[in-house]
């Protein structure tokens, strides 16, 4: 049987084995996926050792998807656009592919969520890792206007100028990125930290969608920032955990599952845990 995994430090919490053990079962594909646990200074000695065990591919979290990207024999168009892999697909002739598959199932769980995305206003809050991620899968999507704002301008300066020749993109701090946004993104770690983020109400009008890259059992602040401004459309990120495994799993598999029943399941998983 294929044997695949998720690597990561920590990571006792990944949802990636629910969650491909699930599109295995859906599409009866026969494979074995686990979670790896590597140690800070040795993610390349992990990674060696599965190959050896039989593991044929393989995703990757905090904080490996740099060094991946490194070990990785190839890399996709998106990958070297982001910068980072979250996905290994070992080759037969025994060098890995890199791919990054966070961009789009962000935007596959956008468009599930019927989002606008053509001819939108979008803002895009942070310039780290996922941001990075995302920019290249938005912009494929034609929106009139993409802004990055972060608290440091010269991060978000940086994207500018990395995807500026696949669309209209400009930079803004933070605290005041713009006014009446179609979409606003949430791609900082605030969410998982708790934090509130200083935006003002005017970045919204009464049909601005949200989503938060992140997800919990409970509501995120920054949702919950949303809502107290009377936002009907708010949504978290765990459809894009799912959605960007199930292209992890079309990569390995050339079989694309069904994410909904996936998603439905993993919901009801973490609230039961609550």
């Amino acid at each position: 049987m294929d044997r695949y995994a998720v690597i990561g430090h920590p990571i006792k919490h990944s949802q990636s084995p629910f969650i491909h053990c699930s599109f295995a079962e859906q599409t009866g594909e026969q494979l074995d996926y686990r979670r790896l646990l590597a140690p800070l200074d040795g993610f390349a000695d992990t990674l060696s050792h599965f190959a050896r065990e039989g593991g044929r591919g393989c995703n990757i979290t905090v904080p490996f998807k740099t060094q991946a990207m490194e070990l990785a024999g190839e890399l996709t168009e998106r990958a070297r656009l982001a910068g980072a892999v979250n996905t290994l697909h070992l080759q037969e002739d025994g060098w890995w592919l890199g791919d990054n598959t966070d961009g789009a199932g962000l935007v596959l769980d956008l468009k599930r969520l019927e989002f606008p995305l053509a001819g939108a206003r979008i803002l895009l809050l942070g310039a780290g890792g996922a941001a990075r991620g995302a920019m290249a899968p938005l912009l494929a999507e034609q929106p009139a206007q993409l802004v990055v704002a972060n608290r440091t301008p010269a991060r978000a300066d940086e994207l500018v100028q990395r995807f500026g020749h696949l669309g209209n993109i400009t930079s803004a701090q933070l605290e005041h990125p713009g006014t009446g946004f179609d979409i606003i993104i949430n791609s900082t770690s605030a969410s998982l930290q708790g934090e509130a983020l200083s935006l003002d109400a005017a970045v919204c009008h009464p049909g601005t969608r949200v989503y938060d890259m992140m997800y919990g059992r409970e509501e995120t602040v920054f949702l919950a920032w949303a809502r107290e401004l009377g936002l009907e459309h708010r949504h978290d990120g765990l459809g894009m955990l799912v959605g960007q495994a199930a292209e992890s799993f079309y990569l390995w598999r050339g079989v694309r599952p069904d994410i909904m029943p996936v998603l439905t399941s993993l919901r009801a998983k973490l609230e039961a845990a609550t």
